[in-house]
This record gives structure tokens, sequence and C-alpha cells, in this order.
């Protein structure tokens, strides 16, 4: 019988060897909340993937793609602001 139980998520912060792991749900957790930190994106902007920092956009509008790219810096500032920590230096088009 284990003297102590631990919490998954103990277990991912806590593990060295789980880094991999950290930085891929870090990345997971950009595109699942884009909808929630955006919601005037909503149904024109959708987020793809997160790789090395940058965030992957993608828009049927062309026109949407001009406005976010005039935006791109509020953009990241404002994921950065929501998870409190620096996940995206750079916005992609897809």
């Amino acid at each position: 019988m284990p003297k102590s139980f631990y919490r998954l998520g103990e277990i991912i912060n806590d593990n060295p060897g789980l880094a991999s792991l950290r930085k891929t749900l870090k990345q997971s957790e950009v595109v699942e909340f884009f909808p929630e930190i955006f919601p005037e994106f909503k149904k024109v902007v959708s987020a793809v993937r997160v790789e090395k920092k940058t965030l992957f956009l993608t828009s049927e509008s062309s026109a949407w793609k001009s406005e976010l790219k005039f935006q791109e810096q509020l953009i990241i500032e404002k994921v950065n602001k929501y998870f409190k920590e620096e996940r995206i230096k750079w916005i992609r088009f897809v």
C-alpha cells in the first residue's frame, strides 16, 4: 500500500522527465482557449496549432488575415497575459 497519493498535475509538473509533455500541454491550451480569449474572432478565425512559440491561425477571409496581421502584437500580448507567461512570440497564417 502506498504511503501517500499524488495528484496527476503534481506528477506532471514536478517530474523533470516530463518536460516535453508539459510543453505540449501548454501549447494545446493556447489552441483550446483561443475562442475564449478572443470571442469576437470565434466565427472567422481558428487557432490550428502552436510550434516553437508560433501560433498558427487560419481564416477563410483574406481581409481578416490582413486585419489580424495588423493586430498581431496585440493578439500576442493578450494570449500571454491570459496565461501569465510568454507562450507566444509570433503568429503565422495558414
